[in-house]
């Protein structure tokens, strides 16, 4: 897949979560096969405000690369400018959030709210591709509602501004994350474009990339939720599209020292105490389905401190032995 200038080199990428998507879970998803990864959105007003916490989003590790980092809001003049200040971080790509269904997000005009405006997304996307030294991608949904459907009008009104891809999330803001996934809107979109289309939405098997691949014609394949507590997900996805080869799942074992590699990882840029709070979530879905699971995630609710994640995972291999 070719965005722009630059060669992705694979068909399946991590999706940009906030509060998930940090600098140590991007680098597990890269090591487990993920072509490209998102950052966490990043508020453009923020950004042109000088706030410490949306610099610090940005950071990122050449380990990493191929990066695009995301940015939010609903201001052209505002996002040209932010735009410009992240090109001092050198990304590969720069990515314009249109899919965020969070209320405060949302609520405030940004994120999936700019699907109600498709003339906005255009000078949006305009006015990041001209402050911008790399290409610019663009993130969107079906649309806000079954009454505003605007998927395919948005996504050629962003190609004509000069976006160089397009990721479709098949629902509306009205869904949110509960019915399955529009596959027909990602298929139509990829019938109206040119650019690069890459589907995102219920992809949590190698099964559900290949449906993803085979009924919309996308380019490539996001993987969002599947991913959480379970970056190897990419290594399994890769090995089925390539040689349609099953990979065994990771021992109990296997997946609590991921768990811990994450945390350490977390802990050295992030410091222990901020660090071990944001793994409590990311504990309880390595969790997942394990003997134990309820007890366990509550325990992880506690956690303070790394020896605490450590003591955690040795409880969970010896319950499941």
């Amino acid at each position: 897949m070719k965005i722009g200038k630059v060669t992705i080199d694979g068909p399946v990428v991590a999706a940009p979560m906030a509060g998930v998507s940090d600098r140590a879970f991007r680098e597990l998803c890269r090591g487990y096969g993920a072509a490209l990864t998102f950052g966490e959105m990043v508020s453009c007003k923020g950004l042109v405000y000088r706030d410490r916490k949306s610099r610090e989003l940005l950071a990122f590790g050449d380990g990493e690369r191929p990066i695009a980092l995301q940015l939010f809001g609903d201001d052209p003049q505002v996002m040209g400018q932010a735009a410009e200040m992240v090109m001092a971080y050198q990304p590969e790509l720069l990515d314009i959030n249109m899919g965020c269904p969070a209320p405060k997000i949302a609520g405030n005009g940004c994120g999936s709210a700019l699907m109600k405006d498709p003339e906005l997304c255009g000078r949006i996307v305009e006015a990041v591709v001209k402050a911008s030294g790399v290409p610019v991608t663009v993130k969107i949904r079906k649309g806000w509602d079954e009454e505003t459907v605007t998927a395919v009008e948005v996504a050629q009104i962003c190609e004509e501004a000069g976006a160089a891809a397009v990721t479709v999330h098949g629902r509306t803001r009205a869904q949110m994350y509960a019915p399955p996934a529009d596959l027909s809107i990602i298929r139509q979109v990829k019938a109206a474009v040119k650019i690069p289309v890459i589907g995102n939405g219920d992809v949590y098997t190698p099964a559900d990339a290949a449906r993803m691949l085979e009924e919309t014609g996308c380019d490539g394949v996001m993987v969002g939720r599947g991913a959480l507590g379970a970056p190897w997900v990419f290594r399994e996805i890769n090995a089925w599209l390539k040689h349609e080869t099953v990979v065994p799942y990771p021992s109990v074992t296997e997946r609590m020292l991921v768990m811990l590699r994450q945390g350490k990882l977390a802990c050295s840029y992030k410091g222990e105490r901020v660090a071990i709070r944001e793994m409590r979530k990311h504990a309880g879905w390595y969790m997942r389905g394990l003997h134990g699971a309820p007890g366990f995630r509550a325990k992880a609710g506690t956690l303070t401190e790394y020896t605490d994640l450590e003591r955690l995972a040795e409880e969970v291999i010896r319950a499941n032995a």
